[in-house]
């Protein structure tokens, strides 16, 4: 097995703790890659290090937060190779693994009790297709305290038309982030599903809507003289202005992560038991 090694780089306990893990997997002759920035910031691993597109491994460590997976995967996503996340963040629904825990879970990793966890991600057009999202897409205004007119379709039939601050166009993976504070369900990521989330809507009887995740959603912005934004994965920003349509499809490629068990209530429970 050949593993890359990924961390965040604004928390220096993320950096110390990639570095332990590097030097262990090395102790175990585990083939190891390191992310050039990391090797950097460590002052070490120059023979070994490698820039994210570049690395062609089996598995790539990600240590940080959902957004340290949510950059790693935006990089590696042609490439389907899994993630396996070491949790350095504030929640972390996609990753698994507390800084406690990590060098006995890496055991069971090598020693290959581990499964392979399927997520579906979206296919986003706006003039030409973009970035896709594993968690979510964000649309709001450019302006604070300023309404978006827009319509929403699904597969050519008109759900809504509303002003509000924003919305939120979500996978089941995604239904934890945003789109749960924005008032959306928690689905469950084997369900086909994506959820769109009105963010503060002025009518009240827009509420989110769950669709099939063969659906064709398509947003059309309605309110000349006023400008938007969309955020994908809170990684990737893209202006829309108005009569502009966004157009959300089901992926073709999947994101895949390392599991070493199925506890996903658990740890929703685990997760939300508490303020953060």
């Amino acid at each position: 097995m050949r593993i890359g090694v990924v961390a965040r780089f604004d928390i220096d306990k993320s950096i110390e703790l990639a570095g332990k893990i590097v030097e262990f997997l090395i102790e175990k002759d585990v083939d190891t890659l390191i992310e050039t920035n990391l090797a950097s910031k460590l002052n070490n691993y120059q023979d070994i290090a490698s820039d994210l597109e570049d690395m062609d491994v089996d598995m790539v460590v990600a240590v940080g937060g959902d957004g340290t997976v949510l950059r790693t995967q935006g990089i590696i996503n042609q490439k389907k190779i899994p993630l396996f996340g070491i949790n350095m963040g504030a929640v972390g629904f996609l990753t698994e693994i507390d800084p406690a825990e990590t060098f006995t879970a890496l055991e069971q990793v090598l020693e290959g009790n581990y499964f392979v966890d399927k997520r579906t991600q979206l296919r986003v057009w706006h003039n030409k297709e973009l970035h896709q999202a594993l968690n979510e897409v964000v649309i709001m205004t450019q302006k604070p305290a300023k309404m978006l007119h827009i319509e929403i379709s699904v597969d050519d039939e008109i759900v809504e038309e509303l002003r509000a601050d924003g919305l939120i166009i979500a996978t089941p993976s995604g239904s934890t982030a945003y789109s749960m504070s924005a008032g959306g369900p928690i689905v469950d990521p084997r369900v086909g599903a994506f959820i769109i989330v009105p963010i503060c809507p002025f009518k009240l009887g827009a509420r989110p809507t769950v669709v099939p995740n063969d659906s064709v959603i398509k947003v059309k912005f309605l309110r000349e003289g006023k400008k938007a934004v969309a955020v994908i994965d809170g990684q990737f920003e893209e202006e829309i202005n108005y009569m502009d349509e966004f157009i959300f499809k089901k992926a073709e490629n999947y994101a895949y992560f390392v599991r070493l068990s199925k506890n996903f209530y658990r740890r929703v429970r685990e997760k939300l038991q508490g303020d953060v």
